[in-house]
């Protein structure tokens, strides 16, 4: 290249990069069983130079991609493939969100009426006319099953019964504890709470927050994602300043937030992207740093089957979760191959991609069936409903087998708490 010549890229997401080799199509989980979609590739790097001249180019089919971002963790090139196809629908898309999707990607609404009543809630959801009803009316598919809601808040539980002491400890992390943990299940962040006052550690709950608005960016709802994300990069930021790193226990949740409210909503992370982190991640650190030490139970036994999500993947945050697991002198982990679940969020909770969504399953499904272990574990929450309903094994966080596996009287000794 002549001196003085620089190569600089004219579009989002490295789009000048891409060099047309189409491995990204090769490791595309829908371009395995969707033949009308044209793949990665074509839907992302090659339409985007038509839909820079001509929105026209716009192509519904995008409306196909998961959003697994295997397509980038396969790119020699490091286009940001996903993220190109994501913003064009963000951009381009001329059909709003029905009430399903506003529906769906509101889970903080929804959440806080269903955990109200949750036990009515959980038994009509299950109900073969309600479902037929959802199917038809709605479009949520009626072979999906949805997740139980808990009748109290994690929140709720925390500030009733933990939030007072945490303040008796020298060292202090806030956490993001998520949807899933505040309406479906609290049990893992009592398992985290209890995990990281065993270490020393006390935990504080983020002055504000709200859904990291993954759902909302899929449907439709970018705006008001953005708002939301707002919301909590700035408690985020408060957290920073009061020197506590912000844990949390869901892979798509810590990747939206360090990566795509940058790249897809337009909000600044730099500043804070380090001091949000993935809870296995963080305590894998301290052990490694010989800051902390964890003791089991001699009585425990398990096999269990690790299921990489595919954020997880994308973060390169897998060994992680792994490496702590494998310390577990009980635990007998077996590595399941690396394939996407197929539900992504909402995606596979929708009656056109439900079928869809359960063929890019099924190799997972099969492996875990031959496997046979006793749980399955994935750092994913959505994963476990795929995982769930389609075989029939129950799914653990990392975090939840680490508490359940722990010795705490004889942690708190070897870390010096009284």
């Amino acid at each position: 290249m002549p001196e003085g010549i620089q190569l600089k890229n004219i579009s989002g997401n490295n789009l000048e990069q891409c060099l047309k080799c189409s491995i990204c199509t090769a490791y595309c989980p829908v371009s395995a069983v969707e033949p009308e979609y044209p793949g990665p590739k074509h839907s992302g790097p090659d339409l985007e130079r038509y839909r820079l001249k001509d929105s026209k180019f716009f192509d519904n089919a995008l409306k196909m991609c998961l959003n697994c971002k295997r397509c980038e963790v396969a790119c020699p090139s490091g286009v940001r493939i996903a993220d190109i196809i994501q913003a064009s629908r963000i951009k381009y898309s001329t059909h709003g969100p029905i009430l399903r999707d506003r529906m769906l990607a509101n889970t903080d609404f929804v959440g806080t009426m269903a955990n109200m009543v949750a036990p009515i809630v959980n038994t009509t959801l299950g109900l073969k006319p309600i479902k037929a009803v959802l199917h038809g009316v709605m479009g949520i598919d009626k072979h999906r099953s949805f997740p139980a809601y808990s009748s109290q808040k994690f929140e709720t539980w925390f500030k009733r019964n933990a939030a007072k002491q945490q303040d008796e400890y020298k060292k202090h992390v806030s956490y993001f504890h998520g949807c899933y943990v505040n309406y479906n299940f609290p049990q893992l962040g009592k398992d985290l709470v209890k995990i990281m006052n065993a270490v020393g550690y006390g935990v504080h709950l983020l002055d504000k927050e709200k859904c990291c608005g993954v759902a909302l960016i899929a449907n439709g709802l970018s705006n008001q994602a953005r708002r939301q994300g707002e919301v909590n990069i700035n408690s985020i930021r408060q957290a920073a300043k009061q020197n506590r790193i912000v844990l949390t226990t869901s892979s798509t949740c810590t990747f939206t937030m360090r990566d795509e409210y940058e790249h897809l909503l337009g909000i600044k992370v730099d500043d804070v992207k380090e001091n949000l982190t993935l809870a296995t991640r963080f305590l894998y650190r301290l052990i490694e740093s010989g800051d902390i030490k964890l003791a089991f139970r001699k009585d425990f036994k398990m096999r269990a089957a690790y299921h990489s999500a595919c954020h997880m993947e994308k973060m390169g945050w897998v060994i992680y979760s792994t490496e702590l697991l494998k310390m577990i002198p009980g635990l007998e982990l077996v590595m399941l191959d690396s394939q996407c679940c197929g539900i992504a969020g909402t995606y596979g909770f929708k009656k056109e991609n439900y079928e869809r969504s359960q063929q890019i399953g099924s190799g997972l499904f099969t492996q875990i069936k031959e496997v046979n272990p006793d749980y399955v574990t994935t750092d994913c929450e959505t994963c476990k409903w795929q995982i769930e309903m389609s075989t029939g094994y129950e799914v653990k966080n990392p975090v939840s087998i680490l508490a359940e596996a722990l010795d705490v009287e004889e942690t708190m000794k070897l870390n010096g708490i009284q």
